[in-house]
């Protein structure tokens, strides 16, 4: 009651923007102590060579060309690179095609299928790196399923072979986030006029043309949205390697940025390189979504 008292009087006096700012302050202020400052710390940090124990000493931007020239660092951004592909591309692919199925198709039980969809946003990430390192085994359902088939020939031990322990991740990867996009875009179908789908049915087009035409430049922003959501939980897998893949793989073979981070700042006490690390992770999620942003503000323009 206070504060409508106050505001009131603020615009009364032709004060709101003062007000306005009042408002704005708290959050400001949260936004400030728990994301900004301690971004700007670990900036900081990464300006050190440092164990976390003693006092650091000052190597100015040594961590950063040692991370970009040691192999460890250099493999571990190309893995998050196709996981990006696995988590980001894919999903976004599979999720628009599936919306404007199930849009067309008009499924009765679609509430039901959307839940389905969406449940693995839901599930705690540890529960699903553990039941998908039980499907990987090397007796788990996926070789039993190549068995069943006749391929038992391409039966392995996926997440214990270097060459398909990224590619499994990757899998999940795409399993968990296709749900979030499928979703995002049923709902920005669903605020497409009917009438637009009447009329190019009405021209006798199909559902590619319908896709083209109609669906997927309406769909701008939500496939902006989807992809940066995508990409970043990219960036920041970690739970999934670490469950599936311990000790980052055979032969390092799934080896990612955050799963390099918490290794070095951890257990062998490279917190400057760690940070470092961090501070790269950080500058390529704000220039994938600013890229995103853009593209998808063209779209709509």
């Amino acid at each position: 009651m206070r504060c409508r008292r106050t505001w009131t009087r603020a615009v009364a006096a032709g004060e709101p923007r003062r007000i306005g700012y009042l408002y704005v302050l708290p959050a400001l202020t949260v936004y400030v102590l728990f994301l900004l400052l301690p971004l700007l710390h670990t900036g900081w940090l990464s300006l050190f060579e440092w164990d976390g124990l003693s006092v650091g000493r000052w190597v100015g931007f040594d961590n950063y060309r040692t991370m970009f020239a040691e192999q460890g660092a250099g493999a571990a951004f190309g893995h998050v690179a196709v996981l990006m592909v696995f988590f980001g591309v894919f999903p976004v692919s599979i999720g628009l095609v599936l919306a404007t199925a199930l849009h067309r198709a008009r499924v009765r039980a679609l509430p039901l299928f959307r839940t389905a969809l969406f449940l693995p946003q839901v599930i705690a990430m540890v529960v699903v790196a553990v039941a998908w390192q039980r499907i990987f085994a090397p007796d788990g359902a996926v070789n039993d399923a190549l068995r069943t088939i006749g391929l038992g020939g391409w039966a392995r031990a996926w997440l214990g072979d270097q060459s398909t322990a990224l590619l499994a991740v990757g899998i999940v990867g795409t399993w968990v986030q296709t749900g979030l996009a499928t979703v995002l875009f049923l709902g920005g179908i669903g605020k497409i006029s009917g009438e637009l789908f009447e009329a190019v049915r009405l021209d006798g087009a199909g559902a590619p043309t319908e896709f083209r035409v109609i669906v997927l430049p309406a769909l701008g922003g939500e496939i902006g949205v989807a992809l940066t959501l995508t990409m970043i939980a990219a960036l920041r897998t970690f739970d999934l390697v670490f469950i599936m893949t311990p000790l980052g793989g055979p032969g390092g073979s799934t080896t990612v940025p955050a799963y390099e981070i918490y290794q070095r700042a951890f257990l062998t006490g490279q917190v400057g390189s760690a940070a470092a690390i961090g501070v790269a992770i950080t500058a390529i999620a704000f220039t994938i979504t600013f890229l995103i942003t853009r593209l998808a503000g063209r779209e709509r323009a």
